[in-house]
């Protein structure tokens, strides 16, 4: 029965075989290491600041148009 379960997961549409399942699980890994680096106030590396600059302000533009559309 476990066995079934697994082979479903593993061949599911958005499963371990897909960008569908790895790109979210990547980006849980960014967000992960942003809060790793709230201890750090001195930004150094500014390519990590322009792309944690750039998800924010997308994220928060997606944010506004989920709430305007409900």
């Amino acid at each position: 029965m476990l066995t079934n379960k697994l082979l479903a997961f593993w061949n599911h549409p958005a499963g371990p075989k897909t960008i569908h399942f790895w790109a979210p699980t990547f980006k849980w890994g960014i967000n992960i290491a942003n809060i790793a680096d709230f201890s750090n106030y001195n930004m150094k590396n500014w390519n990590l600041f322009s792309v944690n600059f750039a998800m924010a302000r997308t994220g928060l533009y997606q944010l506004s148009r989920k709430i305007k559309q409900n």
